[in-house]
């Protein structure tokens, strides 16, 4: 979101890397270690050392270090977002605005305020050991190109190293990652694979799916059944690699200017899963006139028909919009309007309409739901789209 809203506006977004950075973490217990091998001093070798830093490979370190700047933000006035303690926003008395969001040892700032972003890299500097990268190009392996039109990400790179690390190269590419309307079971009595060689092909999709939306169903399908796979399984995930050789550099763009509404689009396929009966939700969120969240998952319970599977879809993305409304909120992006979700089922829409018309049929679900049954009340108010204020 922090990418869209840049887009958006038409900040530029800069990186910082923390050289060493769990070494900055100070330890609030007492943490003894064994003196290191080629270094036992003679005579003392009964002695352990104690402490004052944190080293890498230390349970405490992660945590140590990540109060260490937290307590540094809030030294300069930052103030971290309630909804994602990754995220610290500052704002000055001009109104300006600096989002700052930290994953371990790489921080990337953004803002509308150039002084203010010179200022933070200064005051990183003389507290941490940093390298200045300046304009973000290459975050945890993920592209970035930043354009006068918006910012691209994508995974160009890293597609071309799986294709190339399962030997899948030369492959013919195919048009779709799975074929319409193909459901995967899970095949007992097919010819067992490499289960290891097999997990390792899902691993590196799923982390593909953090820029790649179109292959989420795909590969959510496919790592249902790590555990034992057969030939089957094997053939629907090279059909994915496959599905990626010919879409090396599809990415996600984000447009400077874009539509800076919150839209969402839910749907499942009602009793997809041949062995349990259970349903698959699906959603995907867009902002900037791109996607900014989405999601595959198969459902946690057996629906007794389409209604009930496009619900439980409705309510999951209802719950998912009131947490990124609130997080773009303390980026200063205010939504005054209601967030829309779009639904293509008919009998949905009514039933989040009314409720209470359906007190028996799905009062088991609207337990689940908890505290969102009042927010899911007015989902949807015209055709086949649905409406809730946060």
């Amino acid at each position: 979101m922090t990418v869209a809203r840049a887009a958006c506006r038409g900040w530029d977004i800069f990186q910082l890397d923390v050289k060493s950075a769990f070494f900055y973490g100070e330890l609030n217990e007492n943490v003894y270690v064994e003196q290191p091998k080629g270094f036992v001093q003679k005579g003392e070798e009964h002695k352990v050392y104690k402490l004052h830093k944190a080293l890498y490979g230390l349970k405490q370190a992660p945590r140590a270090w990540f109060s260490r700047i937290e307590s540094h933000f809030m030294k300069e006035g930052f103030q971290i977002c309630p909804n994602e303690q990754s995220l610290f926003i500052k704002r000055s008395t001009r109104g300006c605005i600096l989002i700052v969001s930290i994953y371990v040892d790489d921080l990337i700032y953004t803002g509308d305020d150039e002084v203010m972003m010179i200022e933070f890299k200064k005051s990183m500097m003389q507290d941490f050991d940093m390298t200045d990268l300046g304009k973000m190009k290459f975050f945890l392996g993920i592209e970035i190109m930043q354009k006068l039109e918006g910012i691209f990400v994508c995974q160009k790179k890293y597609v071309t190293d799986i294709l190339k690390k399962f030997t899948m190269s030369d492959s013919k590419p195919v048009n779709s990652p799975i074929v319409p309307g193909f459901k995967i079971n899970r095949d007992v009595n097919g010819t067992a694979v490499d289960d290891t060689y097999f997990k390792q092909i899902v691993g590196s999709l799923m982390y593909l799916t953090t820029t790649r939306p179109d292959i989420m169903f795909s590969v959510s399908l496919i790592s249902r059944y790590m555990s034992k796979p057969t030939e089957l399984h094997l053939q629907a995930a090279k059909r994915i690699l496959r599905y990626l050789k010919g879409t090396v550099s599809y990415g996600i763009f984000y447009k400077k200017g874009g539509e800076e509404e919150l839209l969402a689009f839910t749907d499942s396929d009602y009793d997809g899963d041949e062995e349990d009966s259970k349903s698959t939700s699906g959603y995907v969120f867009l902002l900037s006139s791109g996607a900014v969240s989405w999601m595959s998952k198969k459902q946690p319970i057996v629906t007794l028909s389409t209604t009930e599977a496009e619900f439980v879809v409705a309510a999951a993305s209802a719950c998912q919009a009131v947490w990124m409304r609130r997080v773009l909120r303390n980026l200063s992006h205010v939504q005054e309007g209601s967030t829309v979700i779009m639904c293509d089922n008919s009998s949905t829409i009514k039933l989040s309409k009314n409720l209470v018309n359906y007190q028996g049929a799905f009062s088991f679900f609207k337990r689940s739901c908890k505290g969102w049954r009042s927010r899911i009340g007015a989902l949807c108010n015209s055709g086949a789209g649905g409406r809730f204020d946060d």
